[in-house]
Formats: C-alpha cells, sequence, structure tokens
C-alpha cells in the first residue's frame, strides 16, 4: 500500500518552520537523525506533566505510573523488534550497544590470540571500541575491504577471514553508500565457524523491520533517533545465551542484587547492564515511535526512501563535474546519497544548499576508513525518510544545479 506522504508530513511538526530567510525547511539529513512525530514528543511530555518520578525504587503513585510505563515501553519495542523483554537492554544508542558488546561480552570471553571480523564499511563505532580491546587483550583484528569497482563488501576475503574468528562486526546498510549488506549470509558463515555475529542495524532499522528472533544474530544494536524516537536512547538486543555471558559494563544503582563492603551480587538479564536511573522519558518516546511506525508497511517505507535516492543519484550524475559514491541499482538499501562536486568544497557545497533551505550532511559521516578507500576525505550527504517527497527531491536537484552554474 502506498503512503500518504501530506498525511505524514503533517504528524511532524517540525517539517512546518521556515529556514534561511524564510524559505521553506527541506530536510535532508535523515541518516544523522530523524525528525519526530507529535505522538512521540507528546508521550515524553506527557510523562513529565503527570508521571515523573524514578522507578523501581519506591512504591507511591508517581513512581509506580513510572515503573510500568517504562517497562511497558520494553514490551512494546520487544516486540517491535521480533524478541522478548528479556532479551532487550537499554542503551543510549548504537554507539553504547556496541560498546557494551565490547566491555561486556568480548572483554570477558577473548583473550591474546582470538580474533575479531570487522569491515571497512563500518562506523567509528564498530571500529574504535574493537582496536582499544585488541590494544588491550592483544586480539587480532582483520578487516574486510570495500570492493570500491562494485560499492560491496568483498565476500572472498570475508570467508578467508572467518577460521578461528570468535566475533564478526559487520554494518547492516552502510551510512554513507547505503549499501545493505548480505546479513543473512554473514551471519550463516560466521556461525558456522563458532563466531558469533553482532549486527550494527542504525541505518537498517528506520525502514526494515528487525526480527531478531528470525534474524539469527547473536547481537543486533539500534538507535531510537533514526527511526522517528528521542535522541540518547537505543537498545542491544541479544540472546539469552549471549547475556549469560556478559559481565557488568557499568556499576551502580538498579543493577545490583545486594552491595556489602566486602562485595556485591548482581541482578540478572538486562538489568545487570542499566545501572543507575535510566532515560525514562526517552525510553517512553522509543516506544512511542514504534507504536508511530506500526501504522505502516515498513516494505513501503523501504521502497519510498530507495525510490527517492535512486532519483537523486541518477538526477546528480547528470550534473556536470559531480561523482555519486554507492551502487544504486538493486531495490535492496538505504536512502542516503553521497556524492562530490569537482571544483565545490563540500562544507561551502553544504552552506550554499542551506541558503536556500536544504538541510544536508557534510564531512566524513564518522566513516573515515570506507572514505579513505575511495580516496576521500570528505563527501556531501542527502539522506530521505518517510515523510519526504519526491518533490522536494526535484527541487534539492534544481537549487543544486543552480548553485553549480553560479559557484562551481
Amino acid at each position: 500500500m502506498a503512503l500518504d506522504i501530506e498525511a505524514i508530513r503533517a504528524d511532524f511538526p517540525i517539517l512546518a518552520r521556515k529556514v534561511s530567510g524564510g524559505k521553506d525547511l527541506v530536510y535532508l539529513d535523515n541518516a544523522a537523525t530523524t525528525q519526530k512525530p507529535k505522538s512521540v514528543i507528546d508521550a515524553m511530555t506527557r510523562f513529565y506533566e503527570q508521571s515523573n518520578a524514578n522507578v523501581h525504587r519506591a512504591v507511591h503513585t508517581l513512581a509506580a505510573e513510572a515503573t510500568e510505563q517504562y517497562e511497558a515501553a520494553r514490551d512494546t519495542l520487544a516486540a517491535w523488534f521480533g524478541t522478548t523483554r528479556n532479551n532487550l537492554i537499554f542503551t543510549s544508542g548504537t554507539t553504547e550497544a556496541i560498546n557494551l558488546v565490547a566491555w561486556g561480552w568480548a572483554r570477558a570471553n577473548l583473550g591474546k590470540g582470538d580474533a575479531i571480523v570487522i569491515t571497512e564499511m563500518e562506523h567509528h563505532a564498530d571500529i574504535v571500541p574493537w582496536q582499544l580491546l585488541a590494544e588491550e587483550k592483544g586480539i587480532e583484528i582483520r578487516v574486510v575491504p570495500i570492493d570500491t569497482s562494485s560499492d560491496t563488501l568483498d565476500m572472498e576475503v570475508f570467508a578467508a577471514s572467518l577460521p578461528g574468528a570468535q566475533l564478526v562486526c559487520v554494518v547492516h546498510t552502510s551510512n554513507v553508500l547505503a549499501v545493505e549488506n548480505p546479513i543473512a549470509s554473514i551471519i550463516e558463515m560466521s556461525h558456522a565457524v563458532g563466531a558469533k555475529v553482532i549486527i550494527d542495524a542504525a541505518q537498517a532499522a528506520p525502514h526494515h523491520r528487525i526480527d531478531f528472533t528470525g534474524l539469527g544474530a547473536d547481537f543486533v544494536t539500534i538507535s531510537s533517533h533514526k527511526m522517528c524516537g528521542p535522541t540518547g536512547v537505543g537498545c542491544l538486543l541479544a540472546t539469552t545465551e549471549a547475556i549469560a555471558e556478559m559481565q557488568p559494563f557499568m556499576a551502580g544503582g538498579d543493577m545490583i542484587e545486594t552491595v556489602t563492603m566486602e562485595g556485591s551480587t548482581f541482578q540478572s538479564g538486562p538489568p545487570k547492564f542499566e545501572a543507575g536511573t535510566p532515560k525514562i522519558a526517552d525510553a517512553i518516546g522509543f516506544a512511542a515511535a514504534a507504536d508511530y511506525l506500526s501504522q505502516f508497511d515498513m516494505t513501503a517505507v523501504q521502497k519510498h526512501i530507495r525510490s527517492l535516492a535512486q532519483f537523486t543519484a541518477s538526477e546528480l550524475e547528470k550534473l556536470d563535474g559531480v561523482t555519486v559514491y554507492g551502487d544504486f541499482k538493486p531495490s535492496e538499501g538505504g536512502g542516503a546519497v553521497s556524492f562530490l562536486h569537482a571544483t565545490l568544497h563540500a562544507e561551502d557545497l553544504a552552506r550554499f544548499m542551506d541558503a536556500g533551505g536544504f538541510a544536508m550532511r557534510t564531512g566524513h559521516h564518522c566513516a573515515q576508513p570506507l572514505l579513505a578507500a575511495y580516496g576521500l576525505t570528505s563527501t556531501n550527504r542527502v539522506s530521505f525518510y518517510l515523510y519526504n517527497t519526491p518533490a522536494e527531491a526535484q527541487a534539492f536537484i534544481d537549487h543544486l544545479a543552480y548553485v553549480i552554474e553560479r559557484f562551481g
């Protein structure tokens, strides 16, 4: 079923604002963060106005309401992601979720001589924690390169990197190239050699209905703010086996069973990894975002953003001096389009576009190794979501053509 884009746009208050001297906002930085529907904003406001209290700590009315809403959010999200509440750990986002796996699982279970496989396509959050751990523990890091001729991972090198590996770390969908990796094959091949798999699904969850149980990965990391939810919250989905093998990442209140001056014991399951006062309102907003997305066919959402990306990439390639990065022929993939102009500096171009009301991204996108593989230090990037329209994509192309003609 086709999306009613105009009705969707009415759900997002910020899309009605003016920018840059009264111009209409055209928001094309969705791979960085998405905008929030009023239902998410209202859910968080309602909590603060009516039920604000700490969770798990008191029996008064507000505390009971806060705890009920917080744990209901866990249930909602677990159902949305195809798992149970015992397999969903709240985090501050994908970055903390990956670090939780690095320090909670890998640090406790890997040592000198063990190997971790990562790819050249990863976000820095899925590279740096493993480098730090490798330096501390003497672990080998095996890097799977990207084939720049096809904009895909070199799967022959991937297969050759697996024997003897204990952990495989791979991004589901690239935030630079919008390429969707063969996740099912990667999980199957990794498990065949006894390696656990962590999937960075930050760029996939906004337009895929992640089914953790069906996917079969050991860990999946997700950020709320890229799928209509608030910033500062996300989750780690982990198998029961993996959770049992993890040690606490942070220690403090709420994750303990007993504390004496001689030692402490810890809770089991997700509470073991949720020390301190959690992001209560943000978790409620995260669940509200899942509720909002539940009204849509996520296949239609993916088709919509991919078609906008394909159109934009095709039109960009017609402009003098513009190079597009990524293969937009496949129907699978995300809604990001990275490009560069031969003479206009990426940051200058972004400022010219902002003056026209177009919000886009410039820089290395926290993916410096990937850009280095292409001989780049930065690109411009536009990225689409369910509320963007073909008219916005065309307006972007038209204004870019004007900027190039005038300043290029």
